[in-house]
């Protein structure tokens, strides 16, 4: 009878299923916080061109519409500052997975978990995790692309007075 070092094969392709995925993850929430960050800025960059122009006679509708869309592009920032917020938790739910579960954990219950596979729940903790940054971030540039048709229209009512 032989015997074998190696996995069967569905084992090795899980595990190496596992480990591709514990890799990806991450990089999908860097793409997050660096789309967050361009965003950020460019909603900056229109707010202050906003104020630039606060202070000028407009029509009362391109006001309106300009209100409205400066209201709409801060929303986008909430919604963009919380794309890169940290996610450690909060007193309703307690991460269970990395290294806000390892600050938690003395010495010996720390080693336990290092002594675990824990591919799995790192997978499923930071998959969860970057689905709430893209889902927040497809907002924002839902609220930006809104606010901007808004300054559209405004400046056409402008032009147009």
């Amino acid at each position: 009878m032989t015997t074998t070092s190696e996995p069967p094969t569905g084992t090795h392709r899980t595990g190496t299923n596992l480990d591709s995925a514990c890799a990806s993850v991450p990089v999908e929430i860097a793409r997050t916080d660096s789309k967050a960050s361009l965003l950020l800025a460019f909603d900056g960059v229109v707010l202050a061109g906003l104020a630039g122009l606060a202070d000028k006679k407009w029509p009362l509708p391109a006001q309106i519409g300009g209100g409205i869309a400066a209201l709409l592009l801060i929303a986008a920032a909430v919604l963009l500052l919380l794309v890169v917020r940290p996610d450690l938790g909060s007193r309703r739910r307690t991460v269970q997975e990395g290294f806000p579960l390892w600050a938690r954990l003395d010495e010996d219950e720390l080693l336990a978990v290092m002594s675990r596979d824990t591919r799995l729940p790192r997978t499923k903790a930071l998959s969860q995790i970057a689905v709430r940054k893209y889902r927040l971030l497809a907002r924002a540039i839902d609220t930006i692309l809104a606010a901007l048709g808004l300054l559209l229209i405004a400046a056409a009512l402008a032009a147009f007075a």
